[in-house]
Parts: structure tokens; C-alpha cells; sequence
């Protein structure tokens, strides 16, 4: 509740405001009802009254939203004579009052304010003023720590140099007293020169022997520094050098002396696998030359290096009674597995004996390697002569070949176990290659020699199953009495041809494993792969040049039973009878040949995929050789390809010859110049063409199987065009009338339709051609004009085929022709 005033100017009680009535939460709406709800008592019952609702005693609604009573109303209704609201006096002076209220209160804070705002200002500066002078004081504060660390620095300076002082001279008094000690045991040695028992007891205690040994080797170090210093001097320097040789000698035969007595406890102590012994003088020996002796002592009287029979069982285990590369690679497999096992177990003992293990570790490994794998590689790979090389009855070359890469993987794989045992900075795999240098070094030789010797022996395999062949070929020949060839040739198998590159690539296999470098391994690579071109170059041509052979034979059979004119019926009969087998023969030979051509492309796929697959890679670290092994391949295979096309020259040759029997023997006068003509024509070809047609379609069987793409073309268009030449030329004997030339243009027909089959469109052409010359037969003499005007360029056949016909002289058909031509 608001209090009142003390200083109001109002006298009727007027309210108090209070500062705290403006903090907190503040709410004008709770002041201006703390303020008025003592005057306005009735105005609070009016409103609980309308709270309670409309239905007691009515209401009307006011026009400034507000309710009154009937009473009002009444009230009204009786007259204005007193006012409506009659506090509204007391509520202006209260409001009067509250405004000069506040006023005071806003002049009373605003002092308020302006005294607090001099007191921070006040303050502020105190404030200032002190931070200023702790800033001053922390100043000096830095200051003074820094000259005391710099203080500290120069202090602890001078201390670490004090104590290096001190170091030394500790040092210096060490290394004197220690010096003062050694020259006095120096003297001793010095003095008695060849007599060792008048040592100190130092020298000749057992139990003091470790000491012993730095001694005598700190006396030895010293006293040859002193003598190569005084070598250059002269005078007194010089006899005291000779001096201190007398010491050096007597040390050195102490040294000699003590060393012998401590491997010799070293032995004993091995022999009954007292560790903790071999470790103390394996200790002291390392100060003699690092040990060197010791090592390598323990090292030489291991059982594998000194037992004989250790020796010949890794021969028997390896070698056996015959040498496979199956028996030695598993022999040299549980032989190198028995040696890696026993210098694992020989590990164990040095890791714990010896100071330096890795180093003994080395020593062992290259006394394995250089002893004991040596001496069984060297009684293992004995190298062939290349020039009186074993026969392959005994396995020849490759034998050597094979066992030398099974020796090489294995002791390669040994190699590696024993790095993983341990083996110190021993490049052991270095040294595993090493041990065949020699064999490497002559292998690309080996290797061809090898394969050359292989093809050899293959060729005479061949020739002997030839052999076989052909006895019993003649023997069954002989008993049907229709032998007519000597012998059939040796037909080209693309079996031996797989062979040799099987051959090819176990040697390449063999140049992979053992050429490290890419570059050398491209060399050898090519030349084994040359070898290979080589050999089934020579292979294929020769195969080729047999095959020939044959057709030949076959020629020479039908040049010696040519009938001639003037022969008698019968022998015109038996000679017929052996042209007819000469054919056969003939036939025969063309199909062998054509089975050569077919097997020889077959060949040459199977090398191309070779080179493609296997070879062409491998060739690539050297520039240019990929591109100069195409070019060999290419060159390798000209001879073949020669001899082929010679061959299908003479299938060509052959197929004619037998083309012209048959036109000769089955084409009868009659067929072109029917002495019935104008009667019903014949529409079948003449039984020669039948004849020529089913021929060439029987035989060309093996033609169209054994050649593919261009070769394939080349020979039909060829074989095509002498077709046409053949039959022109046979044409040339007869007469035609004009059933005659319907029955050649049946013929024609005939053949165009066969020669399509060759796929060959100039071929074609020439056969279309025919049927139009053909025309010149059937037609008139006065509408042979007509034929050529689309077609001028065949008027000089037109013209030989003209002078056939049978009325060319009774037309005058010459003289007709000029006047045509010359037109």
C-alpha cells in the first residue's frame, strides 16, 4: 500500500510513492490500483455485483461499455441533480498529488545518479592510479627475474665447465694411473725377452684371464703405435723402437699362447654343452681380433663340415642311382630342408655363446653354401660338350638343362630359409647365385644346342615312322599289284609342330628363372624364340617341298602315258587305263597337298598365338625387338610360303591337266555339230563338261577346306582364269551350228554356274562373257552385228569364235566381217 507523504503540499492525507515501488517486476496496472482503491470503495462492490450476472434486478448497457443498475436507472429517471461519479474530484488531487510525487522522486534519483557517477569517476581513478603503479611493480619484478636467470646461466656455465675440468683431470689421473700400469707391465714384458714366467701373476691366473687379455692387448696396441710413430726417426728413437720390439714379440706370443688355451677350454667346454663357459671365453677371444678366430673355429668343427659320411649321404640322397629332375628335386628338398634345420639348431647355440651371433651367423651360412652345397652342385651339374653332346638316349642336353633349373630353384628357396634363420650381412642370396655363374654364363648356348637337338631327334623319329609307313604301304601296293607311287611323302603334323613350341617354352621358362636382369632376359628370350622359327621353318618347307615332289611324280606318270595318234585299239585301251591311274595319282597328291597347306597354316597360327601370348612381352625392355622378331617370323616363313605357292601352282597345273584328259576323251565332234540339226534341241550340258564339272567339284573339296581368306581367293581366281583359257582353247577344235551353240551355251552355263562357288568376280565376268560369244552360233549371219555393239571390247574372240561356225565360208562371212569391222 502506498504510504503518505510527508512533503505534500496537499493537507486532505495524499498518498505516498516510494522508490521501491518501481523495482522488481513493476506493473502500472497494481500502482494505479494501490493508488485508487481506497476511493473508490463502491466502484469495487459495483464490480463484484456485475460479476454475479444480469438476471437480478436487470441491467442496461452504458454507451461507454460499462453496465448499470435499475437503481441507476431509476436515479436517472428521478433527475440529474447529483453527479455520476462524485469521486472523480478526489481521484484529479490524488493525481495531482502522484505527478509532483514523482517528480520529487525522479529530482531525488537523478541527485542520486550524479553522486554515484562522481564516486565511480572517484574511483576509476584510484583505480588506475594503482594498476599503474602495479604495472611498475611488475615491471621491475621481470627485470629482476631476468638478471637472476642470466645469473643462473653464467652460474651453472662456470659449474658445467668446472666439472668438465674436473672430468678431464679425472680422466687424465685415469688414463695415467692406467698408463703408469701398462708401462709397468710393459717393462715386464720388455725385460725377459722369450721368458713368460717371470709375469706378473695377472698373466698366469686362470681365474683372472678376461683381465689378462685387455691387458695384453691395450700393452700391444701401445706399444705398436710407439713403433710406427718412431719409424720415420733415427738415433735414440730407433733403439728404443728396437726395444719395444722385444716387448711386441714376447706380447704376441702371449697372446698367441692365451688365445690357444682358451679355445682349447672353449672345445672341452663345447664338447659338454657348457653354454655358460664357451659364453665367458667366446667373450674374452672377441677382444683378440674381434673374435675372427674363435668363430671361425667353432665354425670349422661343426659335424657337417668335418664328417665324410655327412659328405656322401647328400650325394646319395641328391644323385641316387639315376639322375631325374623329379628324383633331385626331391632329393634337394629334404636335403637343404635337413641343412636348414641343423643351422637353425646351430643358431640356438650361438645366439647364446658368442657376443657377436650375427657375425658367427654369416660364417656358417657361406661355409654351407661354399662347402657343402658346392661340393654337391659340382657332383650334380656336370656340363655337357657342345660339341659331342650326350646322346638322347641318356636324356641329352635337356637332361643337364632340367636338372640345372631344379638345382637353381631349390638352392634358391635354401637361400631364402637361411636368411630367415638368420644369417647376419651375408648377401646369401648373392652368394646362392654366384655358385652358378659358370652354368649361366653358358646356358643361352646350352639352351639352343638343346633344342636343336631335340629337332633332330624328332626328325628321326619321324622319318623312321615314314619308313615304317611306306614298307608297309608297298608290301600291301605290291600284293594288290597297284603300287604306282615309290613311296608317299612324310605329311606335315601340326602335333610335332606343338611340340616345338612346347620345347620353346620350357626354354623359355628356363630363361625367365634364370636372367635377373629384363634386358638379358629380352636376348636370350629372342634367340630361343629364333630357334624355334628356325626349326619350324625348316620343318613346313621341307614337308612342302615333299608334297610337291608328289605332284610332280604325278606330272612325269601322265607326261609318259600320253596317247598318241597312231596307236592300235588296245594299246590306245591300256594306255587310256594308265592315264586314268595317273589322274588318281594326281588327285591323290593334290588332296596330300592341300592337307600340307591346311596343317602349315594351322602351324603357323599356333606359332603366331605363341608369340603373342608368350614371347611379344617379354621382348619389350629392349627397343626395336618386338618389331625385329615380327620381321624374323615374317622372314623365317618366306621359304615356307614360297614352297606353298610353287605347290599351289602345280595343284593348279594338275587340276588343268586332268581338265584337258577329260575334255579330250569325253568331248565328242557331234556334241557341237549335230548332224540332226533343227530337231529337237538338247537342253543338258555335254557329258564332258559333266564329267570336268564333277570333277573339279570332288577334288576342289579339299581346296575350299585347307585355304582361307586371300590365299583361298587368289587360287580359285587363278585356277578361274585357266579354266577359261583351257576351255577356250579346247573350243578352238570344233565346229558349231547353231544346236551346237545352244548346246555350248548350255555348257557355259554349266561352268559360270561352278565357278560362282569360287567367289571370284573377275572369274565371273570372263564366264558371262562366254555366253555372249556363245550367241555368235545361234544367230544369223545377218544379225551378227548386232551382238557386239554393247560389247566392243570382245570382238577379237568374237572373231576367232566366228570362224567355228560351220557356214563361215559358205556366207562369206570374212568378207563380212571386215566390212563390219572397218565400220
Amino acid at each position: 500500500m502506498p504510504q503518505r507523504s510527508k512533503s505534500s503540499s496537499v493537507s486532505n492525507l495524499p498518498l505516498i510513492l516510494n522508490i521501491d515501488d518501481f523495482k522488481g517486476d513493476f506493473s502500472f496496472d497494481a500502482l494505479f490500483g494501490n493508488l485508487v482503491k481506497e476511493l473508490l470503495p463502491s466502484l469495487q462492490e459495483d464490480e463484484a455485483d456485475s460479476a454475479d450476472g444480469h438476471g437480478i434486478g436487470g441491467t442496461d448497457a452504458l454507451p461507454n461499455g460499462h453496465t448499470r443498475t435499475t437503481s441507476d436507472a431509476t436515479k436517472v429517471a428521478q433527475g440529474l441533480s447529483s453527479p455520476l461519479f462524485p469521486e472523480v474530484d478526489a481521484l484529479l488531487s490524488l493525481f495531482k498529488d502522484s505527478c509532483k510525487e514523482l517528480i520529487d522522486l525522479r529530482k531525488q534519483i537523478d541527485g542520486k545518479l550524479n553522486n554515484l557517477k562522481k564516486e565511480v569517476s572517484t574511483q576509476d581513478a584510484k583505480h588506475r592510479k594503482t594498476l599503474n603503479e602495479l604495472e611498475k611493480g611488475v615491471d621491475g619484478l621481470f627485470n629482476s627475474f631476468a638478471r637472476l636467470d642470466s645469473r643462473i646461466s653464467s652460474v651453472g656455465q662456470t659449474a658445467a665447465k668446472v666439472g668438465d675440468h674436473l672430468q678431464n683431470a679425472d680422466a687424465q689421473r685415469e688414463t695415467a694411473s692406467q698408463t703408469i700400469e701398462l708401462v709397468k707391465y710393459l717393462m715386464e714384458f720388455n725385460s725377459s725377452p722369450g721368458d713368460l714366467t717371470k709375469l706378473s701373476p695377472l698373466f698366469s691366473d686362470d681365474s683372472r684371464v678376461a683381465e689378462a687379455a685387455s691387458i695384453a692387448q691395450k700393452l700391444r696396441s701401445f706399444a705398436e703405435e710407439d713403433i710406427s710413430r718412431a719409424m720415420p726417426s733415427v738415433g735414440a728413437a730407433s733403439t728404443a723402437s728396437r726395444g719395444l720390439e722385444v716387448a711386441v714379440g714376447n706380447l704376441q706370443e702371449y697372446c698367441n699362447e692365451l688365445e690357444n688355451r682358451l679355445l682349447a677350454k672353449f672345445d672341452a667346454a663345447s664338447q659338454r654343452r657348457e653354454l655358460s663357459t664357451m659364453s665367458e671365453c667366446a667373450k674374452i677371444l672377441s677382444q683378440f681380433n674381434r673374435g675372427t678366430s674363435a668363430m671361425q673355429h667353432y665354425v670349422a668343427t661343426r659335424p657337417m663340415f668335418i664328417d665324410v659320411e655327412v659328405m656322401n649321404s647328400d650325394t646319395n640322397l641328391v644323385l641316387g642311382d639315376q639322375i631325374s629332375p623329379n628324383y633331385v628335386a626331391r632329393g634337394l628338398s629334404k636335403l637343404y630342408k635337413e641343412i636348414t634345420d641343423t643351422v637353425r639348431k646351430e643358431a640356438a647355440t650361438i645366439m647364446a655363446v658368442f657376443p657377436s651371433p650375427n657375425d658367427v651367423m654369416s660364417i656358417l651360412v657361406q661355409r654351407v653354401l661354399e662347402q657343402r652345397v658346392t661340393y654337391l652342385l659340382d657332383k650334380l651339374l656336370e656340363k655337357p660338350s657342345l660339341a659331342h653332346p650326350p646322346p638322347m638316349e641318356e636324356g641329352g642336353i635337356l637332361l643337364y638343362l632340367r636338372v640345372l633349373a631344379v638345382a637353381y630353384e631349390r638352392t634358391q628357396e635354401v637361400a631364402r630359409d637361411l636368411r630367415a634363420v638368420g644369417c647376419g650381412d651375408l648377401d646369401v642370396e648373392g652368394l646362392a647365385e654366384s655358385l652358378f655363374s659358370s652354368h649361366k654364363d653358358e646356358y643361352p648356348d646350352h639352351e639352343q644346342a638343346s633344342l636343336r637337338q631335340l629337332y633332330q631327334a624328332k626328325l628321326e623319329e619321324l622319318r623312321a615312322e615314314s619308313q615304317i609307313f611306306s614298307e608297309l604301304s608297298g608290301t600291301i601296293g605290291r600284293s594288290k599289284g597297284a603300287s604306282v607311287a615309290s613311296s608317299p611323302p612324310q605329311e606335315i603334323s601340326v602335333e610335332a609342330v606343338a611340340e616345338f613350341v612346347r620345347w620353346n617354352e620350357e626354354a623359355i621358362s628356363r630363361c625367365t628363372l634364370f636372367s635377373l636382369l629384363p634386358a638379358t632376359l629380352a636376348v636370350n628370350v629372342r634367340a630361343v624364340f629364333t630357334c624355334l622359327l628356325n626349326q619350324v621353318s625348316q620343318y613346313i618347307t621341307e614337308r612342302l617341298v615333299r608334297a610337291r615332289d608328289s605332284l610332280t611324280e604325278a606330272a612325269a606318270l601322265r607326261e609318259r602315258f600320253v596317247i598318241g595318234t597312231s596307236v592300235s585299239r588296245r594299246v590306245a585301251a591300256a594306255a587310256t587305263s594308265q592315264a586314268e591311274a595317273a589322274a588318281a595319282a594326281g588327285e591323290s597328291s593334290f588332296k596330300a597337298f592341300m592337307v600340307a597347306i591346311q596343317r602349315s597354316g594351322s602351324s603357323v597360327v599356333i606359332i603366331q598365338k605363341y608369340f603373342t601370348n608368350s614371347i611379344s612381352r617379354l621382348l619389350l625392355p629392349i627397343d626395336g625387338a618386338h618389331a625385329a622378331a615380327c620381321e624374323e617370323m615374317a622372314t623365317a616363313m618366306s621359304g615356307a610360303e614360297s614352297a606353298a605357292y610353287k605347290g599351289l601352282q602345280q595343284c593348279i597345273e594338275t587340276l588343268m591337266a586332268e581338265v584337258e584328259r577329260l575334255l579330250t576323251a569325253e568331248q565328242k565332234a557331234a556334241d557341237y555339230h549335230s548332224p540332226d540339226d533343227g530337231m529337237v534341241h538338247d537342253h543338258r550340258p555335254t557329258n564332258a563338261c559333266t564329267r570336268v564339272v564333277a570333277y573339279l567339284s570332288r577334288v576342289l573339296e579339299a581346296a575350299f577346306t585347307a585355304l582361307e581368306g586371300l590365299n583361298k581367293q587368289a587360287f580359285l581366281t587363278e585356277l578361274g582364269n585357266n579354266l577359261y583359257k583351257g576351255l577356250i582353247n579346247h573350243w578352238m577344235k570344233f565346229t558349231f551350228n547353231p544346236s551346237g551353240g545352244l548346246r555350248l551355251k548350255r555348257d557355259i552355263t554349266e561352268y559360270g554356274e561352278f565357278v560362282r562357288s569360287f567367289n571370284a568376280p573377275s572369274v565371273d565376268e570372263k564366264f558371262e562373257l562366254l555366253g555372249i560369244l556363245a550367241n555368235v552360233f545361234i544367230v544369223a549371219p545377218e544379225s551378227l552385228s548386232s551382238l557386239f555393239e554393247g560389247t566392243p571390247s570382245i570382238r577379237k574372240d568374237a572373231q576367232r569364235f566366228i570362224q567355228l561356225r560351220d557356214d563361215y565360208k559358205s556366207a562369206k562371212l570374212a568378207s563380212r566381217l571386215n566390212s563390219l569391222w572397218s565400220s
